[in-house]
Parts: structure tokens; sequence; C-alpha cells
């Protein structure tokens, strides 16, 4: 049997038995003074970790027998290790992993009592976490939740760890705005997806922590690796737990459904890993099979940050794992770090349209009713994944919006009221749908499935179609930003006079293919000679026998000059334009796999790029 799937029972921890390896990595000469001094002061560290453990495991037993200030005795027992673990991060010499081996020995002495005595488990976790959390006080957490969240007293083993300080650190800088939406959002669905983690036993702050970080709580975001949903399910991972399309609507997009499907992968990677919650979180983000093959590697003993799995894992998910957990600590320690989120209500509720409406209209009758500063668009989405927010729902339809709302939708939407009226008025001016095109037109349009990442604009470009509007027009879609998902079967018009093939041809716009560049639509000479480098487009001009005013078509395949004494290369930088996503990008230069331009800028899931950002490219494939 692996004995990383089946945890031993230790009934007294012999840590002081282990060796000192700390002076090793201190640069000091053995037997100098100076690592002398170093090694008495570790020795005293471990030896009130050691007492801190006997100590606590006396008090469990006292609790146990219903001895008077056994309370009071673990406590102290847990300040004593506390303060030892401070200690020892302050100490150059002081192994870190030796703090983490006394906490998990006390997990197990712990879980040991608690299953002996069933009453304990539970009824003593908040007073036995120390902590005075809002969060806590307002959602009772089961035992087995505060214990995977190293919260039973714990909580310097999240502290002192750097990877975690480093990531706290991050959310309070510039993912501020992200960790703050995140938690608007979250408090609107958790009524949709609280209760699955509840029934689970699993904690609520690991939840946001996970969602925090893959999708902002944004229901309807999809990575260019055509990861899905608020918990950015894959579609083989998905349906092997349960999420399918339906009736053309992809269930990853359903909060409810993607909470009771990632719950169940949580309970089952704690099962495979025994409760080593670092690990579990970096089954979900890097693969179970690939987690796992590396833990076995480093025997019973290994942890995410044993050096034979921590340096064995991508960037992506050496960052992952502390930025979920740092997330998951700051929602339940939120005074600690002077973050203070805002109150919210969100209470679901629902109200039934007695005129026709649509998601985009209801945003903006309600305007900022309740002092929503950024408006409710987003949150109508989220509660409501199925509907298209442009789409007109007719009179009688039940809409999911937030209880607060109630109020406010039927004084300020309801039929002839002023806020609706010029909703209505809006809405109204959107480009109307275009009739059926005859059917001979029809036998020029060609038929493109939308991929993961896929946008209007994106796929405008790969075909050479200047206005993605054209697009928009065949497909009865409201406009260029309409929502298209991965699987959609679109009519391509043959934009430009020529005819569209199905998918990128050999050597299209914007390749490098035998030295030579394939001109885009809507490319210059200017703008291709800054793309690789070369500060005078009249080189690239002369080589090419033009005048640096003539006109270039897309298809033309121009010479890359000699320019500043140089050939020019492949371009190594791309600026990010408006409607791009990493897929796209990674297929216009010939880069099968998005990740990798994702690795090269440090970027993690979901993979968000903006406008004006400046990527740097991979070589991979053609160009």
């Amino acid at each position: 049997m692996n004995p990383i799937r089946a945890r031993r029972w230790l009934a007294l921890p012999a840590i002081g038995g282990l060796a000192l390896a700390g002076c090793a990595s201190t640069g000091m000469r053995a037997g100098s003074p100076g690592a002398q001094t170093a090694s008495v002061a570790v020795a005293s560290i471990y030896a009130q970790l050691d007492q801190g453990v006997q100590a606590y495991q006396a008090a469990l037993l006292a609790r146990q027998q219903d001895q008077s200030g056994a309370g009071g005795a673990i406590l102290d027992a847990l300040d004593r290790i506390s303060r030892a673990a401070r200690m020892c991060a302050d100490t150059r010499a002081c192994d870190m992993h030796r703090v983490s081996a006394t906490y998990d020995q006390l997990l197990q002495l712990r879980q040991n009592a608690s299953s002996d005595n069933p009453e304990l488990a539970g009824t003593e976790a908040q007073t036995l976490a120390g902590e005075s959390s809002p969060v806590l006080t307002l959602v009772p957490q089961t035992q087995r939740a505060v214990t995977l969240l190293k919260n039973g007293g714990l909580s310097d083993l999240v502290a002192n760890n750097d990877a975690v300080k480093a990531a706290i650190a991050e959310w309070l800088t510039q993912m501020r705005s992200q960790l703050m939406s995140s938690y608007v959002n979250y408090q609107f669905l958790r009524a949709e997806m609280e209760p699955a983690y509840h029934k689970a036993g699993l904690p609520e702050a690991l939840l946001f922590g996970i969602m925090a970080k893959e999708s902002a709580g944004k229901v309807h975001a999809v990575s260019s690796a055509g990861a899905a949903g608020p918990l950015q399910f894959m579609p083989g991972t998905a349906a092997e737990y349960g999420l399918h399309v339906v009736d053309g609507f992809d269930q990853r997009f359903d909060p409810r459904l993607e909470a009771l499907a990632n719950a169940a992968f949580v309970n089952q990677q704690l099962k495979a890993f025994n409760d080593n919650l670092e690990l579990t979180l970096a089954a979900y983000n890097a693969g179970p099979g690939l987690v796992s093959r590396l833990a076995d590697r480093g025997g019973g003993d290994a942890s995410f940050w044993s050096p034979q799995v921590y340096d064995a894992l991508s960037l992506e998910t050496r960052r992952y794992v502390p930025m979920v957990l740092a997330a998951a600590w700051l929602f339940l320690h939120p005074d600690r770090y002077n973050l203070k989120f805002p109150a919210i209500n969100g209470a679901p509720g629902k109200v039934t349209l007695t005129a026709p409406a649509s998601l985009a209209e209801l945003t903006i009758c309600l305007g900022q009713a309740g002092g929503m500063q950024d408006g409710w668009f987003r949150t109508l989405r989220n509660l409501n994944p199925k509907l298209d927010p442009q789409a007109v729902q007719p009179a009688g339809s039940r809409v999911r919006i937030p209880k607060q709302l109630e109020g406010a939708f039927a004084s300020q939407c309801a039929p002839g009221s002023r806020w609706m009226a010029l909703a209505d008025t809006l809405h109204a001016a959107l480009p109307p749908p275009v009739a059926a095109a005859p059917r001979r037109a029809l036998a020029a349009m060609h038929q493109y499935r939308v991929r993961p990442g896929d946008t209007l604009v994106a796929i405008a470009q790969r075909f050479g179609c200047d206005d993605p509007r054209a697009i928009a027009r065949s497909n009865d879609l409201a406009h260029a930003g309409a929502l298209i998902r991965p699987g959609m079967v679109l009519r391509v018009p043959a934009c430009g006079g020529g005819a569209l093939a199905a998918a990128d041809p050999p050597g299209g716009p914007g390749r490098v293919i035998a030295g030579r560049y394939v001109v885009r639509p809507g490319d210059t000479l200017g703008a291709i000679a800054d793309r690789f480098g070369c500060t005078d487009a009249r080189a690239l001009a002369r080589a090419n026998r033009l005048d640096s005013r003539d006109l270039i078509r897309p298809g033309m395949r121009l010479r890359l000059a000699r320019c500043a004494g140089g050939a020019l290369a492949d371009p190594r930088t791309y600026r990010v334009r408006p409607g791009d996503t990493l897929g796209a990008i990674a297929q216009r230069f010939g880069c099968r796999d998005p990740g990798r331009i994702a690795a090269a800028n440090g970027l993690s899931a979901p993979y968000l790029i903006t406008a004006g950002m400046e990527l740097r490219l991979p070589h991979c494939g053609h160009g």
C-alpha cells in the first residue's frame, strides 16, 4: 500500500530524534563558533516544539476525561508551538519542515481524539482556532473544515510560509480589485454554490479561494485552454464529474452544478492524498495523474513543498496553490490584513416579467440600486447563466435577481416607467437582425465550429473579414460582441470577395513562410516594419520593389528585408489588440498550445489579457 494514501498513527511524536539538518544550508563551517551557537538555538526551538506536542496530547487526554481546565491547557500548548514556529521562521538555520511535521502530528492527534470521542469533533472548532473571524462567527465550520485550512490553532503554518505570504501580498496589492470583485460576485452566488461544500464537509473559504483565482466569480469565464465556468472545469474532467452539454447549454456555466462537481473532485483527491490540501489543489490545477506520480516518488512524507514535488511542477501550479490558500486565508481573516470586505446582502430572489425585457435592459433600469457602483449586469448574468443577456425574454418569464432588488424592479422597471422606457430605446438602437440571405448567397457561406477562446473579432481576423458584424448578421447575433460558445457552428460569409476555408490555410495571413510575411487585412508597410523591429518602412518597400506609398493587399507575400544590419527575425513580441484572446494569438503565430505563450509571460489560468499588453512570443510551430 502506498504510504501517502494510508496515514500512519503515531501515538507520541518522535520529532526530537530527527537529524538537525538546518546548519547544512547556512554556509557556516562545521564546528565554528557561529555554527555552534546556531545549533544550540535550533535545538532549543525543536525542544519547545516537542514539549508543545506532548503538552497538547496531555491536554487532549484531559479533555476526553472531562477534566477542568483542559480547554485552556489545549490553547496554552498551541500557543507554545506557535511561538516556537515564529522563532524557527526567524532563525536561519531552523528547518521549517520540522514545523510542518509538528503540525501534521497535531492534526493526527486531534483526528484520533475526535474519532475516540465524537462529541469533541466540531464542538470546539472555533474556540480551538483561537480566532475571532467574522466569517467563522456567521458560518459555523465543521472540525474537518477547520483542520483542512490549518485553522485549528495552526495559523502560523500559513503565516510563516513565504510562498503564501507573497501570495497574500499579491492579493492585497495588484490583485486587490480582483479579490474584492470576487468577494462581491461570490456573495450573490453563495446560495447556489455553498450548499455543495457544506454537504461535502468542505470549508467555504476553500471554495472562495478557488473561485477567486480561477474566474473572479465570472460564471461565463472561458480560458484559452478551454476551461469554463466559475471554477474552470476542462471539458474532459467536466464530463467525468457529470457536467455535459444539455439542449445546447454547457452545464459548466451552471454555478450550482459546477460547485457540486468541484466538491466531488476535491473530496476524491483529499482521500487520495490523505487530506493533504496543497497536493489536492495542485491536482486541481495540474491534473491528478501528474501530482500523484510526483508524490509517489517522494514516499510517504512527500508534500507539495517537497523539492521532488514542488520543483517538478510548472510555474503556474507553483503559483496557483499559494494563491488559493492566500485567498481562502484572507476570506477568513480580513481584519488581520487591514482588509474590509463590503457588506453584501446576497439573499436570492426572483421576479416575473410583466413585459418583454432582456437582462441588458434590466441592468439599465435598475441602475445602481442598492449602492452597486458597477451596476448589476455581471450579477444578473451570473444568476441567469442560460440567458443571452441581449435576448428579449417574453412577459411571464421568471428571472433571478438579488432579493434586495425586488422593490427597485417593481418601481424602476415597470412597463412605461422612465428608466424602462430609456432601456427600451437604447436596446432598440442595437443593430437589428438581418433578413435571411437568399439561397444563392447562402451557398457562398462556409461553416466554422467555434473553438475555445474564440470571439467574433478573432474569427473575422482569421478569415480576412474586415467587419465582424458581417458574421454576426449572418448568424442572427445581436452584435459583434455577442456571446459564442465552443461547439457552436457559425455561417461565415465570403468576406473580401474570396472563399473562406473552415480553418487557417497553410501560410495564411500573418504567418512567416520561408522568410516571407503573408499580409493580413489592415496591415501597412509601416505597421509590418514596426512589428519586426525595423524603424524605416522604406527598407521593407525596397526589398519588395514597392514605393513606400504603395498599397499592399491581404495575401501578398513580402520579403523580410535586412534592417539595422541584421535580418528581420520572427516577431518576438506582440501588442494585444481589442478582441484578442490567447488562443487566437497562438493560432495566428502557429503555436498549437496557448499555454506556451502563457508560460512565457507568467500568465496563469484563466489567461486574462487586455488590449495594449505586450506579450513575449516563444518560438513554436510556424512564425
